[in-house]
């Protein structure tokens, strides 16, 4: 058969070329996945949103049953990022820290990633809440228990993101294993 091009089986009309860039696509795009998970436990980055954009971007490569799978991927995405913000400010509210304290403490993490790589955001948010609720309480002992109390809430929140991304990242990849 002189001219003619290799087909593999099931792939009558999709080249090896254009089949190879579609596995380089849902490999860069299962990366992605796996950082913005990471983004999540880390909060360097905006792990929902990086793993959502990047299950949009193989929606629109692939096509035909994606669709129904980034919609299933950002349902379980969109009530884990509402979840942590719900939960962490019903908590800490019930607690009675004040939204002050977690953004002062927000911004000691920030500035403790610059100044400690890598670690510096787990140790300048906590130092960074407790030192905001105890210019407010003024008591050392009160401080450290409201401080725990919202660390908890914020731990809560991120797990409960983490694991509806779990669960979103795991739809992505069995469509991806199974059904595209």
């Amino acid at each position: 058969m002189r001219g003619r091009r290799y087909q593999p089986p099931g792939m009558l009309g999709v080249t090896t070329e254009v089949r190879f860039a579609i596995d380089t696509l849902t490999l860069l795009v299962g990366l992605a996945i796996i950082v913005g998970l990471l983004g999540i436990v880390i909060p360097v980055l905006p792990g929902s949103m990086l793993i959502g954009l990047a299950v949009v971007v193989w929606a629109f490569a692939t096509g035909g049953f994606a669709w129904a799978v980034l919609t299933g991927v950002a349902i379980l995405l969109a009530i884990g990022w509402a979840g942590t913000y719900l939960i962490t400010a019903r908590h800490t509210k019930a607690a009675g820290v004040p939204p002050k304290s977690l953004v002062g403490a927000g911004i000691a993490g920030l500035v403790g990633f610059f100044v400690i790589p890598v670690v510096g955001l787990l140790v300048g948010f906590p130092l960074g809440l407790f030192g905001m609720e105890y210019l407010r309480l003024r008591d050392v002992t009160l401080a450290r228990q409201t401080a725990l109390v919202a660390l908890k809430a914020v731990g809560l929140g991120m797990i409960v993101e983490l694991g509806l991304a779990l669960a979103a990242a795991s739809l992505w990849f069995v469509a991806v294993t199974f059904w595209v």
